[in-house]
């Protein structure tokens, strides 16, 4: 049945996304009025999965590689869910479909067992901590898919009205992020001195977590002090997501420290 289910929201993910990315190019609404139900019935299929995966394993589906994987994708569908209808954004629709399928296809890639939490991450801050940093990260790829979507439409009409609303939406996708971000890694600190006894060790997760965390701390100083905008933001959000990336899966791939059990029990977060 999780299997099924799984495979259906990946499947679903890319009919979406196929559908979303032909019907942009070649502007079939109907086209893309389909591809979009069937992407929110992928992210339903997504969203029984983890539900159902959580109420098996008794916690929250988030404490390995793969579920972390499926939590971070969802952030991304139920974040682009929320533009579409609630903001009416619905030029990053196919963008963030591909976000989507390409985070989940990483997922299929994992062990996906249901294994038990090691003592010390019993904690009150998991689901805090670790919710937080997925919808983070769900935000800067987001804000990666708008700077895109911002510079393909910049170079086919410089005057396009939806310009600055794509502007905008980079910036509150970072500032939020950033938010998320500082909440994560807060929490943390805290969660690791109770499990550690210390607050901050430099893991490289840790270090890349910061470094992360700096970088667009840097993005909203431009932004906000030297009103650095347009095709320079459009290009800083895109450029910035390979660091969410690395921090996401090469620090515990290439830079293993105390976060390195992570690929079996503990997600690739701080």
């Amino acid at each position: 049945m999780l299997d099924i289910l799984f495979f259906a929201g990946l499947v679903l993910y890319f009919i979406a996304m196929t559908g979303l990315f032909v019907s942009m190019v070649f502007h079939q609404e109907g086209l893309r009025k389909i591809s979009w139900y069937i992407f929110m019935a992928g992210a339903l299929a997504a969203l029984v999965y983890l539900i159902i995966r959580g109420v098996k394993a008794g916690r929250l589906p988030m404490s390995n590689q793969f579920e972390f994987a499926c939590s971070f994708s969802w952030g991304i569908a139920a974040i682009l869910i929320f533009m579409h209808y609630k903001l009416k954004i619905e030029w990053a629709d196919s963008l963030g479909a591909a976000m989507t399928f390409l985070i989940l296809s990483y997922a299929a890639l994992q062990p996906r067992e249901i294994t038990e939490l090691m003592p010390a991450l019993r904690s009150a801050w998991f689901g805090f901590h670790i919710g937080s940093a997925a919808f983070s990260y769900a935000c800067f790829l987001l804000a990666g898919a708008a700077g895109i979507r911002y510079l393909l439409s910049h170079k086919k009409n410089p005057q396009d009205p939806q310009l600055e609303k794509m502007d905008y939406m980079i910036y509150r996708l970072i500032a939020v992020g950033l938010l998320l971000l500082t909440i994560t890694i807060l929490s943390g600190a805290i969660w690791a001195e109770e499990a550690w006894s210390s607050f901050w060790t430099w893991d490289p997760k840790e270090v890349w977590a910061l470094i992360t965390w700096i970088l667009y701390a840097i993005f909203l100083h431009l932004r906000l002090g030297r009103k650095k905008k347009g095709v320079f933001a459009a290009w800083y959000a895109i450029i910035a997501v390979p660091v969410v990336l690395f921090t996401f899966v090469g620090v515990n791939t290439l830079l293993p420290g105390l976060h390195s059990y992570g690929s079996v029990i503990f997600p690739y977060i701080l």
